[in-house]
């Protein structure tokens, strides 16, 4: 009898992370808002004639995009909270006894399907986009942010997401932080009138995960000093690293 490894670990998250009704529902969702949303806003815009300031019309699916991440943050917690919800993480650490390999195959499997289908829609969204409005040609550079870029962002937000799930092992709790973690900073952001926090208001307004997908779009960002082009991508690289890390290290010291 041979012995498992990374592949067997990999084919049993894709059996699970497919036939789980959460996944059709929550994808589904964020198809739905990805196309209807930005097609919706690039309707709008074109028959309302509205000056798209030397904008290529790819930074219209920004508003679907950052509506259907959410969808992907909370499939990113379920993938691994929810086994602890049900008791399910036993029969697979059963199954697996190496937890960082079930941990490695279930991120590998998410990123792979959330990168794959977020930039599949995010491209088809784009063409349709610059066919309805009448702007500028994007650059191929603009072109590979707006879908590889996307992509990549909104899959490194969903492993994020799924970091947070494993070390706090609580769906609602998890997704209340992703939740609050994209919307803080910006509300928190409003409310600071004193000019002892401007440098702290400026940080939260260029840093919160809404700018960096408008930077992404962009070949600047919020402001002179904020991140722009690939460097969102890169922050949120590094961000989910560190908290893969933290669940990695947290998994092998605590009892299922």
């Amino acid at each position: 009898m041979r012995r498992a490894h990374l592949g067997d670990a990999l084919a049993s998250e894709w059996t699970k992370i497919r036939s789980v009704r959460a996944t059709v529902w929550t994808l589904g969702v964020m198809v739905l808002l990805m196309l209807g949303v930005g097609l919706g806003v690039a309707a709008i815009v074109s028959n309302a004639n509205v000056d798209t300031e030397g904008e290529p019309a790819l930074g219209m699916g920004f508003f679907g995009v950052l509506l259907g991440s959410i969808c992907v943050m909370t499939l990113g917690v379920l993938t691994i909270a929810s086994e602890y919800g049900t008791g399910m993480i036993r029969t697979t650490l059963t199954a697996c006894p190496s937890r960082g390999r079930v941990l490695a195959a279930k991120a590998i499997v998410f990123f792979l399907l959330v990168f794959t289908l977020t930039t599949a829609i995010a491209a088809f969204v784009a063409v349709v986009q610059t066919g309805m409005v009448e702007a500028p040609d994007a650059t191929g550079a603009q072109w590979l942010r707006a879908t590889v870029g996307i992509g990549l962002f909104v899959a490194l937000l969903g492993l994020l997401a799924l970091a947070v799930g494993s070390l706090i092992r609580h769906s609602a709790g998890a997704i209340t932080i992703m939740i609050g973690l994209m919307l803080f900073p910006l509300v928190a952001a409003m409310f600071m009138m004193s000019e002892s926090l401007q440098d702290l208001q400026q940080a939260l307004l260029e840093y919160s995960i809404p700018s960096q997908l408008i930077a992404i779009y962009s070949e600047s960002g919020v402001s002179e000093s904020a991140p722009a082009g690939w460097e969102p991508v890169w922050i949120m690289l590094g961000v989910t690293a560190v908290a893969l890390g933290a669940a990695f290290a947290v998994l092998n010291t605590r009892d299922v």
